[in-house]
């Protein structure tokens, strides 16, 4: 079978090589799945570079999440079982983790659905307790984890600001549902907020990008808000004045998703049983920007690890269904 494998750590344009490998044999709890789409996660350019908090052995493939089918034919979300990720024709997964792909998503939009959008639903209604009614800001809202949050802020009732790197940017915000989009590019942040929310700031400020992007939450959260830190794309950690935020009383909360893997896995089962009401209401819908062959994996997680992509991106193999 075909599949991308890193054999050194760098940029996933330089060490990403496509090649023919033996069909990985599953281990005690394993199945083997057949790829129908794999969506592309910043966190793949992070294994690529070494810089993720699992390290897998050289060589690996990366591909961190899949809509696959199984032996007997069932449609299935999986995260892969590293070092066998999703960026190839077979990969594996543990038996326990599989979860029933939606019927109304096709197999790219099933393989965004699961990383990004779980991180938001806890991010937004576990760990910030998002009320109707309240103001979300989510930073880089027109990303593939910041799509998500803006469309379950949506969902669950919030007024939501986005914040963007563009024109072109802003305008898949806008259509993603966005009731205010600030554009970074040209516009003072801070102040696009306060002037939206008549002075008071957000309620909650879902944060994957850190560095001036949190500089910029801790000046524009309300009284009493939460700022979920659920990544750093930046590439800085921000160190938060704890003084700050005892003087205006808010709340600072992290998000690990992974972790509910092993603490409280029967959490993110509920999710997805939440998520799939939500899709098949209409209310949410992984925006797939770009379907791209296996053979064009290497580029596409190159486009995400620059920050130039809008949306989710999703490798669909040739021999996999049509996407």
């Amino acid at each position: 079978m075909q599949a991308w494998q890193v054999h050194e750590n760098g940029e996933p344009g330089q060490v990403m090589r496509l090649a023919e490998v033996e069909q990985p044999t599953p281990g005690d709890g394993q199945v083997l799945l057949r790829v129908r789409a794999a969506n592309v996660n910043f966190p793949d350019a992070l294994l690529c570079r070494g810089e993720y908090q699992v390290r897998p052995p050289l060589p690996f493939t990366p591909g961190l999440e899949i809509c696959g089918e199984t032996e007997d034919g069932r449609r299935v979300i999986a995260n892969p079982a590293l070092p066998y990720g999703g960026f190839a024709e077979y990969a594996l997964a543990d038996a326990r983790g599989l979860l029933p792909a939606p019927e109304s998503l096709d197999d790219a939009e099933a393989a965004a659905l699961h990383i990004g959008y779980q991180t938001g639903w806890f991010g937004l209604h576990r760990r910030a307790r998002l009320e109707a009614g309240e103001t979300l800001l989510v930073h880089a809202a027109a990303g593939g984890v910041g799509s998500a949050a803006v469309q379950l802020g949506k969902a669950a009732g919030a007024t939501v600001i986005g914040v963007v790197g563009g024109a072109d940017k802003a305008a898949v915000a806008r259509e993603l549902g966005c009731d205010v989009v600030v554009d970074r590019r040209g516009e003072d942040v801070v102040a696009a907020v306060k002037e939206a929310t008549g002075g008071r700031g957000a309620d909650v400020v879902y944060d994957s990008v850190g560095g001036q992007a949190y500089a910029q939450s801790a000046k524009l959260v309300a009284f009493e808000g939460r700022i979920v830190v659920v990544g750093f794309a930046s590439g800085t950690i921000p160190s938060p004045a704890l003084n700050h935020a005892l003087v205006k009383n808010y709340s600072i909360v992290g998000l690990h998703w992974g972790l509910y893997n092993t603490k409280n896995p029967e959490l993110i089962r509920h999710c997805h049983d939440r998520l799939t009401e939500l899709a098949a209401q209409g209310a949410i819908r992984p925006l797939v920007s770009e379907r791209v062959p296996l053979d064009g994996a290497a580029a596409a997680v190159q486009r995400v690890a620059d920050g130039v992509t809008t949306g989710r991106v999703a490798v669909v193999p040739e021999k996999g269904a049509t996407a």
